[in-house]
């Protein structure tokens, strides 16, 4: 099937995200908005495999997203590019490429929980993308339910402004409906659908306070609406709304809604509050120096930001900042350098394709033909222009990979290259020391899953060892005044380099602190500017494998003092070997230590369980941070190191019945 390039206007185009912790509900409500809006014709339920956006077979199996899945429908004259990102922590890299893309996210979350864990993880990292927001408080009726609570759990752990834009008709299984704070009526789902009444008599003294409330805090930030609200002593609900539209634009406030997706209540103000507020391509701040965002008549830019290998071919999935972009076109891979052409321009629907002739400047699609990398800039070849890629999170668990056949190592060797290329958070080696192939990812069942990939999809036998965690070193005491010269002559122009440098720890005393400084002090030009560039890529080099284990280095300080160069035989090169070879001297004449990844775990548990879960997270060398109780049972919070938690699933069911749950978040590095 083939379509025509899409005629939508740029302002009536949505690029959003579903966001939430895991079992909050975000692919329940990713599947009602599709049947809502007439893009499936059955309800897909996570609980029955019949999902959409949870097409993969594991997925299914295991009722959770791994893979972030892209689906577009229709809303109002308005196309929405939905995007269901994984919930689970050891997926994040998926829900980074996807946000570096997005104009905009509805953040999901559970009535009785409010903000858990990786709801605050994503948060940040919406945050750090600038992403504008609007949050959906699901499974209203579920018992122990509490709307303002769960406000309250957003303004105090994530810190935005939350605005409640709706009030909740009925508790727990009588929810039936919400109350419009910003039309002043009320929304009743019944067997039949969604209807439209007037605001019960019971709610009315609070939905007339609720409201004005709302205006005033508006009107506090917003210079038009102030001006209304004191002419007026109120707010109409086209100005209330083009108010909260700047607002959530600019990252002022986050406006709240409430629902039940599960019993199909509360979406179709969840959509209409996509439309209303959240922002179209063009209302985006231009991305990399690239020109006016969402601009068709400018030179193509597009940024791939997820790979994926179907049984057809492979799949280049991109977001079109700029121009337009057709079947037959040629494209650059700036980075790469070189030049591809576009055999298919696809509109994605999860695991589903309709051909389209092309795509045009705020368009996600998935391209047929180039084989760009995550993070590739794909650009007009007349006009290249560099987009920054999305971040990629450093692995922190490894385990050895090996086929059961002898003969099934070639086919093991490519298929791990292609889930390395398809997953950017996966990385893959050989330990010099056992030539075993190791595998490296975001936790234990990232890895579970790629490697059960590797078993379904390339039907390859494998073994895997023990899982292990990926260490750092650092620097608890360095050297002063390290002096390194390299001399080199082997026939013709030789190798000169002469360097004076500091090692210290970053940022003084503290052993967390990640990542490497380097500056220089050097006056008088003593080493020109290029060789002190140079230098810097040579203490980079160095720092890649540690003294203590071949660990990569970091928490570093490294500071060039002094030089010399020699009139005919000083290079670059000369300057690069000299750095990495003097700092790994440096580094061995230093006080090195172990760091070893830490993770907070959030563990609920009943009551009755409390004891034996403090006793056995303080097995594991965890440090109790606080614990909360909540509808008669405990949340706990600890600080554990992630060596310690492998196996931990199986130990907490064991311990409390199978009623204790967990969820893990990454905090950095401390000493081992």
């Amino acid at each position: 099937m083939r379509t025509t390039v899409s005629r939508h206007r740029s302002a009536h185009v949505r690029n959003l995200g579903i966001l939430a912790h895991v079992d909050a509900g975000k692919t329940t409500v990713t599947e009602r908005m599709l049947f809502l809006t007439g893009a499936t014709h059955k309800r897909g339920e996570v609980h029955e495999g019949t999902t959409v956006t949870d097409f993969d077979s594991q997925e299914r199996d295991r009722g959770i997203t791994i893979f972030a899945a892209a689906v577009s429908c229709e809303w109002n004259g308005h196309r929405l590019t939905v995007i269901d990102t994984p919930g689970h922590v050891d997926f994040s890299d998926e829900v980074e490429r996807s946000l570096r893309v997005l104009d905009g996210a509805v953040a999901v979350f559970d009535a009785v929980a409010g903000v858990e864990p990786q709801s605050e993880s994503v948060w940040r990292r919406a945050d750090r993308y600038g992403v504008p927001r609007i949050a959906f408080v699901n499974k209203m009726d579920r018992a122990g339910a509490d709307f303002d609570a769960a406000v309250a759990s957003i303004r105090e752990r994530l810190h935005p402004v939350p605005l409640a834009v709706q009030l909740p008709i009925g508790d727990e299984s009588e929810f039936t409906g919400v109350v419009d704070l910003v039309r002043m009526r009320a929304l009743v789902w019944q067997a039949d659908g969604l209807s439209e009444r007037p605001i019960p008599a019971a709610l009315a003294e609070l939905a007339s306070h609720r409201r004005r409330a709302l205006e005033e805090a508006v009107a506090e930030r917003h210079t038009a609406a102030l001006d209304e609200f004191v002419d007026r002593s109120k707010l109409s609900a086209q100005t209330l709304t083009a108010a909260l539209r700047e607002l959530t634009l600019g990252g002022e406030i986050v406006v709240v809604l409430c629902g039940a997706a599960y019993r199909d209540r509360g979406i179709e103000p969840l959509l209409d509050a996509v439309v209303a507020y959240l922002p179209a391509p063009r209302d985006r701040a231009p991305s990399g120096g690239i020109g006016p965002v969402a601009d068709p008549t400018e030179p193509l830019a597009a940024l791939v930001f997820k790979v994926q290998a179907t049984a057809t071919g492979r799949l280049t999935f991109v977001r079109l900042y700029t121009g337009v972009l057709r079947k037959g076109d040629t494209v650059s891979d700036v980075g790469a350098g070189r030049r591809e052409r576009v055999a298919r321009v696809l509109r994605v629907q999860a695991d589903r394709h309709v051909e389209v002739d092309g795509a045009v400047a705020g368009d996600i699609v998935a391209l047929v033909g180039p084989k760009a990398a995550v993070g590739a800039t794909l650009a007009a070849p007349h006009a290249p222009v560099l987009l920054e890629p999305p971040t990629v999170a450093d692995p922190v668990v490894s385990v050895a990979v090996e086929p059961k056949v002898n003969a099934d190592a070639q086919r093991l060797r490519l298929a791990l290259t292609r889930l390395a290329d398809e997953d950017s958070s996966l990385v893959v080696r050989t330990d010099a020391e056992t030539g075993q192939t190791l595998l490296s990812g975001l936790g234990e069942l990232h890895l579970e899953v790629a490697v059960e990939k590797i078993r379904r999809d390339r039907g390859i036998g494998v073994t895997v060892g023990r899982p292990q965690v990926a260490y750092r070193e650092t620097v608890l005491r360095g050297v002063s005044g390290m002096t390194y010269r390299h001399v080199k002559q082997d026939g013709g122009s030789g190798q000169w380099a002469h360097i004076v440098f500091d090692v210290e720890p970053l940022d003084g005393a503290d052993p967390g602190a990640e990542g490497m400084e380097f500056r220089s002090t050097v006056v008088g030009g003593r080493v020109p500017a290029e060789f002190v560039r140079a230098v810097a890529a040579g203490c980079r080099d160095a720092l890649a494998a540690g003294p203590l284990g071949d660990h990569p280095v970091t928490g570093v300080r490294i500071t060039l003092t002094d030089g010399m160069t020699h009139v005919k035989d000083s290079s670059e090169l000369a300057f690069r070997t000299a750095a990495r070879l003097g700092v790994r001297d440096a580094l061995r004449a230093s006080v090195m230590r172990l760091l070893e990844p830490i993770v907070e775990v959030t563990v609920t548990v009943p009551e009755e369980f409390v004891g034996a879960v403090l006793g056995d997270l303080a097995a594991r060398r965890g440090r109790v941070a606080g614990s909360t109780t909540r509808t008669g049972a405990v949340v706990v919070t600890a600080i554990v190191p992630l060596a310690e938690l492998f196996g931990y699933a199986t130990r907490l069911r064991s311990r409390t019945q199978g009623r204790g749950e967990f969820t893990t978040r990454p905090v950095g590095y401390a000493l081992a």
